[in-house]
């Protein structure tokens, strides 16, 4: 006995949309049956490839995003540092009575400005490499951006 399979079999089986029933009535031959067959190997790598690429995108957003959060975040909390640092040194030298403090004083007022000019509400702010490389230099700490880079979390791919 003959078991004849319905349109949903088929289409698992050969991911072909023609069923058994309609084959010899809509002109569907025996011959697309096959080249669905024959290039189901092609159909499935590219539906793959498809797919993982999607999956990588999506994995590439969310890692991207978490780095981004990191690394902003440690650099803000060090551009804080050096706000409360000059700001503290910018009290104590205020009432100083000694000539040489005016130009610690200004320093630290640069200092100060630079900071207060960053931009809080632009995630791609062109200069910052910049303008941490200014503030950087008049707190003179090497401006290196590769312990940020080299500490980052392993790819998931």
């Amino acid at each position: 006995m003959w078991l004849v399979p319905n349109s949903t079999e088929v289409e698992l089986l050969f991911g072909v949309t023609c069923n058994f029933f309609i084959t010899m009535a809509s002109g569907c031959t025996s011959e697309d049956l096959f080249d669905a067959i024959i290039m189901a190997d092609d159909r499935f790598h590219d539906e793959g490839f498809q797919e993982g690429f999607d999956k990588g995108t999506r994995q590439g957003l969310i890692e991207g995003r978490n780095h981004g959060a990191t690394h902003g975040a440690r650099l803000s909390a060090e551009l804080s540092f050096y706000y409360g640092f000059a700001f503290t040194w910018k009290c104590i030298f205020q009432d100083s009575p000694e000539p040489r403090t005016r130009k610690k004083l200004k320093a630290l007022e640069n200092l100060l400005a630079l900071i207060q000019s960053f931009p809080h509400d632009d995630p791609q702010y062109g200069n910052l490499q910049e303008d941490v490389g200014k503030v950087c230099s008049l707190v003179n700490v090497p401006s290196d951006f590769r312990d940020y880079v080299s500490k980052g979390e392993e790819m998931s791919f």
